[in-house]
């Protein structure tokens, strides 16, 4: 399979050639593709393809010649912006165009933002004084020191054809097998996120789990990855080479995870990056190391503004395996470390930064519960117990080796597991829901990346049946019922009216330990409703001075289940405001037809309400047709169910969606016009029918006559 065909490579390079003027950059291009020195070249060549077999990757390359001219720098501008790599060029015999690299190009390829490979030619080599030698190095180091984005450097001759092929071929290179995303220079050691992949690539490829690339193993990875199986003495060769120079990379049973990783260090430090860009590429990954788009298209996350997605059973199921597995102290969480070892053969654990990091419950250790993992799920599981030869390791990597193993044989596997397993781990699996809370709300928050970080911890169907597509809002409230297990919450209120503390509650944290926050966040649990079955309730708490940002976006409420508005019940301030935000609400929802359900929350109990805080709040909320506020106290713990009441409002949308005087009206109108339509229609028939009446009594008149 040509490079081209892999998932992650791309399907052309395009590389833009600038300058000063008279740097050669029009001659260099023609040389290097007609192998020939033109003696007369237009100012600005159209765009040059050099032949498809030009270089050994058999992949397009288009070279676009630029002018040099001030007044033309918009447009530059503009193809350096669509650049796959840039070609810097100077004149060997004209020392200000080496100045002009870094007081002019360099920097305005940083304000360009333009983070590309930059390759720097030194053009008209043979006009160089040679009574005045400078070596490359010496020109060129202070300048690659200053400007890190530059990958090489190189000179060349248009006029003796010296190595003008060269410098493309190296700018395609830099593009097709960049060395920044897999090697740290600094350190010459392999970058994190490149560990991480290949370790993922080994577990998928060490096929009967025994933590080692037999030969046959490392025959199937070959062929797999370059479409030829390699000689028993080749393999040997690459024992040998790796056991002398790390004794642990290799073992009686084969090739380990260490000497695999070495064998790739060795290759890039020898220039071969191609060698791991194929083996990167063959297992679906682009140049950023994350798993190409072509493996997670669009359309499998194509959805209306009031749609959300959630997890399936199916990719439920695989997740409780995943949480008992890395359980390593069956204490029924996963510490922080565990999280960790879960996520070491994804790009980086997803849940350290905003929305996820403190959205769920945890422990006081940090450590996650079934529920809370679960809630934030999306990220990595593989490489954790690949020195551990016990059942759970071995049900660990047939999850992983989706490629061999049925989905029913998975199940079966993972039953005997549980048949294996103590008491206590059964408890784990019994307490599952909360690992599902993170999982859930990436799922929601991000559905694309939810699906992605499944495929890494080693999901074994098709990604379309980890998620599902709900029904439509809009459809819910028609239906009077939504059929949702994931509801999101919008909590609005002004500041210090308990926003912070009620979310913070929810989550199970005590409420001398809170302190507030005035940014937007999330928390994520799970809710028993009525019918005792678990809901899981997604709150977002919407900062005061978010309210007006989020309402200028026509489907801003879209995502929403129910809308809560918290107020202090002993400031009327707190209550006006909060008042104010429930109208807004409302009026945005009956503007757009996303029209949600709400519910007002009388915060802080425990302290003397206003005068006439209970007969004002019962007549705002009966005139807008909704609940009486839900008064509750996060100080004394008491919640009044508010966490039940919001599921079941959710649940039954078409019940508590406010309507303001303007929508009143809007309504009234509307009923008052289709009656009038109704009545003329009702006229205009009696009409017609009097009128063929009147017809077929003169017709019998005129025949009787």
């Amino acid at each position: 399979m040509a490079a081209i065909d892999c998932p992650g490579s791309l399907k052309s390079v395009r590389i833009v050639v600038v300058g000063d003027k008279g740097t050669g950059k029009s001659s260099l291009i023609v040389a290097a593709a007609t192998d020939s020195f033109p003696p007369n070249v237009p100012p600005v060549l159209p765009d040059t393809k050099l032949p498809f077999e030009f270089f050994p990757d058999g992949i397009p390359v288009t070279i676009v010649d630029t002018s040099s001219r001030p007044e033309d720098r918009n447009m530059v501008a503009e193809e350096l912006k669509q650049a796959d790599a840039v070609v810097l060029t100077y004149a060997c015999d004209r020392p200000e165009t080496l100045e002009g690299l870094t007081t002019y190009w360099l920097p305005e390829l940083r304000r360009l933002e333009v983070k590309v490979p930059i390759i720097v030619a030194g053009c008209k080599l043979d006009f160089r004084d040679d009574n005045n030698p400078v070596s490359l190095e010496q020109v060129m180091s202070p300048i690659m020191q200053q400007f890190r984005e530059i990958e090489t450097c190189i000179e060349c001759s248009a006029l003796k054809q010296l190595q003008a092929q060269e410098v493309f071929y190296y700018a395609q290179k830099t593009v097709l097998h960049p060395t920044g995303p897999l090697f740290d220079q600094e350190t010459q050691s392999l970058k994190p996120r490149c560990v991480r992949a290949l370790k993922r690539i080994f577990i998928l490829c060490d096929q009967d789990r025994d933590g080692a690339l037999s030969e046959a193993e490392l025959n199937d990875f070959q062929v797999k990855c370059f479409h030829a199986p390699l000689q028993p003495s080749e393999i040997e060769g690459v024992k040998r080479v790796v056991q002398e120079k790390l004794p642990e990379g290799v073992n009686e049973r084969g090739l380990t995870v260490t000497g695999f990783l070495f064998l790739h260090a060795l290759f890039i430090e020898k220039g071969r990056l191609e060698t791991t860009w194929t083996v990167l590429r063959k297992f679906g990954y682009n140049n950023d190391i994350r798993l190409a788009d072509e493996l997670l298209p669009p359309s499998l996350f194509k959805r209306t503004p009031d749609q959300s997605v959630e997890l399936t059973d199916v990719a439920i199921e695989f997740l409780k395996g995943v949480f008992m597995m890395f359980d390593d102290d069956e204490d029924n969480n996963l510490r922080p470390q565990e999280i960790e070892d879960l996520f070491s053969t994804a790009p980086e654990s997803p849940w350290k930064d905003a929305p996820y990091d403190g959205a769920a419950e945890k422990t006081a250790l940090g450590g996650l519960s079934f529920d809370a993992f679960l809630s934030l799920v999306i990220s990595t599981l593989l490489f954790h117990m690949l020195n551990k030869g016990n059942i759970l390791y071995a049900c660990h990597h047939i999850f992983l080796s989706f490629y061999i193993l049925s989905l029913d044989l998975i199940f079966i596997v993972w039953n005997l597991v549980l048949l294996s397993c103590s008491l206590n781990q059964l408890t784990t699996f019994l307490c599952f829901s909360n690992h599902s809370l993170q999982w859930s709300l990436m799922a929601l928050l991000e559905p694309a990346k939810s699906v992605e970080y499944l495929i890494y911890i080693g999901f074994p169907g098709d990604p379309s049946s980890a998620i599902r597509l709900t029904r439509r809002r809009r459809l819910d409230r028609k239906k009077q019922q939504s059929e949702r297990k994931v509801f999101q919450c919008f909590v609005f209120g002004p500041n210090n009216a308990g926003k912070s503390a009620l979310l913070n509650c929810f989550l199970g944290r005590s409420y001398e330990n809170q302190g507030s926050t005035t940014d937007e966040r999330y928390a994520v649990n799970m809710v028993d409703d009525s019918g005792n079955a678990k809901k899981t309730l997604v709150m977002r708490e919407i900062p005061d001075d978010g309210a007006k940002e989020l309402f200028s976006s026509k489907e801003s409420l879209a995502a929403c289940d129910i809308a809560v508005f918290v107020y202090d019940s002993s400031d009327e301030s707190s209550w006006k405001r909060a008042t104010e935000l429930l109208v807004e609400v409302a009026t945005h929802g009956e503007a757009t037809g996303y029209e949600v359900p709400c519910l007002m929350v009388s915060a802080k109990d425990d302290l003397d309400s206003f005068p006439l805080c209970i007969q004002e709040s019962t007549r705002v909320t009966q005139d807008m047709g909704i609940e009486p506020p839900v008064s509750i106290s996060s100080k004394l713990g008491d919640f009044n169910n508010l966490f039940r009441k919001i599921i079941t409002a959710a649940q039954h949308p078409h019940l508590s969606i406010p309507e303001t005087e303007a929508g009143k009206s809007r309504k009234h109108y509307n009923r008052l016009i289709n009656r009038s339509l109704m009545a003329v229609s009702i006229g205009a028939a009696a009409v017609v029918v009097g009128l063929a009446a009147y017809r077929v009594y003169a017709a019998r008149k005129s025949a009787s006559a």
